[in-house]
């Protein structure tokens, strides 16, 4: 057959490959993965978890390159081009470095079918392999037992927090979606828990494999400032060693401060093979940077991009809106542009920050997993039938009119899934002109 030549071609090729767009199982991707020969340099970090993956991900890549290392990171989903799941030292991949793995991986699987994510796993790590890397940190797609990440042997591992997401393929308990996420884990390797409150089953698989588990609050802590207005330090309390008067991570909200502890720890668990000094932290917090994660857009009105997408996020969004309400001193009024996908909890989401939205403009999502404006209000608002709102056919659309009837002291928030933050990016973008 004759290849696609470009990388959009490619990734519509990849959707059709296998039949089904999600399905979880290892024997497919390890088949391809063995012919291919598929051997990573250096150290492999895998990280998994409902939220917070991104962040940790984020956090350990830009302190590793402070400290002068070689780094791969692989994350999902992107948000502007398939590019920005494959960085290798903090640049992008390269359309012709993608194009050049997906023909290694259609060579290999010969009849072999893959999945989209499967499929572009492959070629991240195949980008990885030819590459002079010191470390490569991995990004579990969903869940961790199954998912395609998992097919590599990872030196440590770590799970950020347990919380319902994907009931339908993980399980309905917390305790089902833990197990599912310790798989991850290694024996006799480091496996670190950033959740305060780990299911029974993640602990118990852990011990039963052997893995090295270090949990927050128990073997690694963070020792924060009572008041953030008062001070912007922190303090790491490691397993053996700490690291005193940190910065807060560029990336905003307190929640952030245990995803940089799960980081840290990472780096304390790997320190023989891979020493970092206390400047190359500093940077690497100061520095990091992760679109869509709270991410605050210059000038007025102030808005706010957040990819918040299921309750244990929400929660964490809210309280980082509190936060910014007073940090910034903002007395205005707060719009959220919003819309979900169909198999997301969309009732406790909005239940999460019907406190601090003043108004709500609601937009469809599109697509197999998309939700439409009137289940998008049952489902969200059937509890909160008086909240103001108003529907738009578009983020484009509800951007405009946030924007028309916003005061310069108001707040536009824009949050829901990856789809809606990414439209409202390209909306941004094409304004700033």
């Amino acid at each position: 057959m004759n290849h696609p030549d470009t990388l959009d071609a490619w990734l519509a090729y990849i959707e059709q490959v296998h039949h089904r767009p999600i399905d979880l199982e290892l024997r497919r991707v390890q088949a391809v993965a063995q012919r291919m020969a598929l051997l990573l340099p250096g150290t492999k970090i895998v990280v998994g978890g409902t939220n917070g993956k991104g962040s940790t991900c984020a956090m350990l890549d830009s302190i590793l390159r402070a400290a002068g290392y070689h780094v791969g990171r692989y994350s999902s989903p992107h948000l502007l081009r398939f590019n920005e799941r494959v960085q290798i030292d903090g640049q992008l991949a390269s359309d012709q470095e993608l194009i050049a793995q997906f023909e290694a991986v259609e060579r290999a699987r010969e009849s072999t079918t893959l999945t989209y994510f499967e499929f572009t796993t492959l070629a991240a790590l195949a980008c990885f392999a030819r590459k002079p890397l010191d470390v490569a940190i991995l990004e579990v797609g969903l869940g961790g037992r199954l998912d395609a990440v998992n097919i590599v042997d990872a030196d440590c591992s770590i799970v950020t927090t347990i919380d319902l997401d994907h009931t339908d393929l993980l399980g309905p308990t917390r305790e089902d979606i833990g197990w599912e996420k310790a798989h991850i884990f290694r024996t006799n390797r480091p496996a670190i828990c950033v959740d305060p409150d780990p299911p029974r089953s993640l602990i118990d698989y852990a011990d039963r494999i052997g893995a090295r588990l270090w949990r927050i609050g128990h073997d690694f802590s963070v020792e924060g400032p009572p008041d953030p207005q008062v001070s912007r330090q922190w303090n790491y309390l490691g397993h053996r060693s700490n690291r005193m008067a940190l910065p807060w991570p560029a990336l905003r909200g307190a929640h952030q401060l245990r995803n940089a502890a799960g980081a840290l720890a990472v780096l304390e668990a790997l320190e023989q093979g891979l020493p970092t000094d206390q400047q190359a932290v500093r940077r690497g917090l100061a520095n990091v940077q992760l679109p869509g994660r709270f991410q605050v857009v210059p000038g007025r009105p102030v808005v706010v991009l957040d990819v918040a997408h299921n309750p244990h996020a929400a929660r964490a969004f809210a309280q980082a809106l509190k936060t910014h309400r007073a940090l910034g001193n903002l007395h205005g009024a707060t719009r959220a542009v919003f819309g979900m996908l169909r198999d997301k909890d969309v009732h406790e989401v909005v239940h999460s920050l019907i406190e601090e939205v003043d108004h709500w403009h609601l937009v469809p999502t599109l697509g197999a997993r998309g939700l439409a404006l009137p289940e998008l209000e049952k489902l969200g608002f059937a509890d909160e039938p008086l909240r103001s709102r108003s529907r738009h056919e578009s983020v484009a659309a509800a951007l405009e009119k946030a924007m028309e009837q916003a005061s310069s002291d108001d707040r536009i928030i824009v949050f829901g899934s990856f789809v809606i933050v990414a439209e409202a990016m390209r909306w941004l973008e094409r304004r700033s002109r």
